[in-house]
């Protein structure tokens, strides 16, 4: 069954579940993340740089039906010139740890200043 849980992901969620050992909730604000080469369940994507790119922080609606999404409109300006294949989120630990990754509906190519928005409800991620 497809999801968009990392590996690392899935088994702090199994550990908190099942009463094994004491898993760390993730720290933040969880930060979106976007990517040029798409990672999976067990490694990141290529992560943009160049340009004013940074993570941007994520704010997010009540989950419903095992699915969730962004309740606040992600925006990124003067970007560098890419194509954007999928986006990431990560917590904001020192030592980051990527939580959920996926794909954007479709590429989207950028020119070198071009800012780029997810709007409200537009990025979703499931358990399911």
């Amino acid at each position: 069954m497809a999801d968009n849980l990392s590996n690392t992901a899935e088994n702090l969620i199994m550990d908190w579940i099942n009463g094994v050992g004491t898993p760390t909730r993730p720290t933040t604000p969880l930060k979106v993340a976007l990517v040029t080469a798409a990672g999976s369940d067990s490694a990141a994507g290529t992560e943009v740089v160049g340009g004013s790119y940074a993570r941007q922080d994520l704010s997010i609606a009540a989950a419903v039906g095992g699915a969730a999404s962004n309740s606040a409109d992600l925006e990124w300006t003067a970007m560098p010139a890419v194509t954007l294949v999928g986006w990431e989120i990560w917590d904001s630990a020192g030592s980051a740890v990527r939580l959920w990754w996926g794909p954007l509906s479709e590429p989207k190519a950028l020119d070198a200043g071009d800012d780029f928005k997810i709007s409200a409800g537009d990025l979703t991620w499931s358990i399911s």
